[in-house]
C-alpha cells in the first residue's frame, strides 16, 4: 500500500465509513477521520480501523483553545495510538499539543491556512493583510519552530515550505485528480503535481467516496502517484 494517499472518510457515520473502507480493501492503508464524523462514531471507527484492520489514522480535529485545554485534549486522544492529529498552527497551540502528545507516537500537524479559503475570506475574518502564499509559509515556519511534526497546507505552498529550515511532514488537502469537481476547495492541484512539490501525503475525499467504484478511483490516484 502506498501511504502517500490518505482517503478522507467524510461520510455520515462509522457504519458508512467502515463500509467504504471495506470496499477500498487493501488498496488504501491510510484514512482521515474528521470533525464531521465525531458525533457519528468517528473515534470508534478510528480504533477499529487501526487495531483490527492495521490501517493508519489521521484524526483531523483542528484543535484550537487555550494551551491547558489543548494539552488535555491531546493527552486524551494520544491514548488511542493514532498516527496524525491536526491542531491550528498558532505556536501556543502547537506547543501545548506537543506536550499532550509526549510519550506517544502521535504526530502533531499544524494547520496553516485552510485550503477552502482565499484572500477575500481572510479579509472578512480580519486576518493579517498580505499575500496568502507568504502568510501560509510564515505560519508553517512558526509551527515548525513551536515543535510541529508537520503542517497542513495547499499544494501550492508546499515547495516553499519544503525549503524551510527544519521542514518536516507536509500533508495537503486540496488535491483533485484531473477533471474532478473542485467542491469547496479553492487552492487545488493534481496528485502528481502535489507530490512533485515535495508533499509527503495527499488527502483525497469526494473524488474517491463519491465515485461509482471507490476502489478504482483510489487506484487511479495511486497510479498517478507512481
Amino acid at each position: 500500500m502506498d501511504d502517500r494517499l490518505i482517503v478522507a472518510l467524510d461520510v455520515p457515520n462509522a457504519v458508512a465509513g467502515l463500509d467504504l473502507a471495506g470496499r477500498l480493501g487493501d488498496a488504501v492503508g491510510f484514512y482521515k477521520i474528521g470533525l464531521g464524523m465525531l458525533t457519528g462514531g468517528g473515534l470508534a471507527l478510528a480504533n477499529e480501523l487501526k487495531q483490527e484492520h492495521g490501517k493508519r489514522i489521521f484524526l483531523d480535529m483542528k484543535l484550537f483553545d487555550i494551551g491547558a485545554t489543548v494539552e488535555a485534549a491531546v493527552r486524551g486522544l494520544a491514548q488511542f495510538d493514532l498516527d496524525f492529529l491536526t491542531v491550528h498552527g498558532d505556536p501556543h497551540v502547537v506547543a501545548a499539543a506537543k506536550q499532550g502528545a509526549a510519550g506517544s507516537n502521535l504526530k502533531i500537524l499544524g494547520v496553516t491556512i485552510l485550503t477552502s479559503l482565499d484572500r477575500a475570506d481572510l479579509d472578512a475574518g480580519l486576518m493579517q493583510a498580505g499575500d496568502l502564499h507568504d502568510i501560509t509559509v510564515e505560519r508553517a515556519a512558526r509551527a515548525f519552530e513551536a515543535g510541529a511534526d508537520g503542517i497542513i497546507c495547499s499544494p501550492r505552498e508546499a515547495a516553499d515550505i519544503r525549503a524551510l529550515p527544519g521542514s518536516r511532514l507536509i500533508v495537503t488537502p486540496g488535491v483533485r485528480p484531473a477533471g474532478s469537481a473542485l467542491g469547496d476547495q479553492k487552492r487545488v492541484e493534481t496528485p502528481a503535481s502535489a507530490i512533485a512539490a515535495g508533499v509527503d501525503h495527499i488527502v483525497v475525499g469526494r473524488p474517491v467516496w463519491q465515485a461509482a467504484d471507490p476502489r478504482a478511483a483510489a487506484q487511479a490516484i495511486l497510479a498517478e502517484l507512481a
